[in-house]
């Protein structure tokens, strides 16, 4: 008899009243390693699905055509995902995979195992949604390597942000205090609306860690921004301080990690450094990153 395993999947939601069922936001101020309850129902980047996967499923890899709804075709596209937004996310644009409509895999020879998807991708803000074609090859090896993607989108960027990037940069270039934010959201899932592009920016800035660290074994979200501070910059880049808090949602785990990033609207998202934080203790606060 086979034995049958939950595994939670993480999706991107859109706005509220999506037919999907939202997701909670992470209180670190209760519980630093956990994502716990909100008290009332927000607009949420996280979003959880859940799936019943056979233990035969899980020891060995669907080979050939893939049922869209099981976790390796899931699980490939949100690399994708990941791959996205490091190249076309910004304050004003987050990209979320909204459905996986075929896919197939392959072994290739001692290289890796090679995903071929077509996926819906939807932008979290405007709600747009594109098609893309994407090739996800996860290397093998003793040593952990960094998935390779390829993605083809029919028209990536459709919406022009460029005025509201451009605003956004001018108020935080100019001001003459530096900004500095926690808990992104808030244990209920707020989230000031001043401060919403600095959490797309953070999750942009961690979709690097989370496109370096995927695997086939894993399924990265963002769960929170503990806190932000921007940094004096003597050149023309916003530069950022962060501490993010990564759910790992096959282990459950939830993994700190500091980044230091700059941002503008011509050269997007620079990741400088980039450094996974010790496991933190029930009770503990997350440290100011500056």
């Amino acid at each position: 008899m086979s034995l049958r395993i939950i595994v939670l999947l993480a999706v991107l939601t859109g706005t509220i009243g999506s037919p999907r069922p939202e997701a909670d936001s992470a209180d670190m101020k209760a519980h630093p390693n956990s994502v716990p309850e909100t008290a009332e129902k927000t607009k949420s980047f996280v979003q959880q699905e859940v799936l019943v996967v056979e233990k035969a499923e899980e020891n060995v890899m669907a080979t050939g055509e893939l049922n869209v709804n099981h976790y390796p075709a899931r699980r490939a596209a949100q690399v994708v995902q990941h791959y996205l937004n490091t190249r076309y996310g910004s304050p004003y644009r987050l990209l979320q995979v909204d459905k996986v409509h075929r896919g197939n895999a392959e072994d290739v020879a001692d290289s890796g195992r090679k995903y071929k998807l077509e996926i819906s991708v939807m932008d979290f803000i405007s709600n747009i949604t594109d098609k893309c074609s994407a090739e996800i090859l996860f290397p093998r090896g003793e040593q952990q390597r960094s998935p390779q993607v390829q993605a083809l989108c029919e028209e990536p960027l459709k919406i022009n942000t460029k005025a509201q990037e451009e605003a956004l940069y001018q108020q935080y270039k100019m001001n003459s205090s530096l900004l500095s934010a926690q808990y992104l959201p808030d244990s209920y899932g707020h989230i000031e609306p001043d401060m919403k592009p600095f959490w797309h920016l953070s999750i942009v800035a961690a979709s690097f860690i989370m496109l370096n660290e995927s695997s086939e074994d894993t399924l990265y979200n963002v769960a929170q921004v503990a806190n932000i501070t921007q940094l004096a910059t003597e050149n023309d880049q916003l530069k950022f301080d962060c501490h993010v808090l990564l759910h790992e949602m096959v282990s459950q785990e939830i993994i700190h990690w500091k980044l230091l990033f700059t941002w503008s609207p011509p050269d997007g998202v620079k990741v400088l450094q980039m450094e996974q934080l010790p496991h933190r203790h029930e009770g503990e606060k997350p440290p100011n990153t500056n």
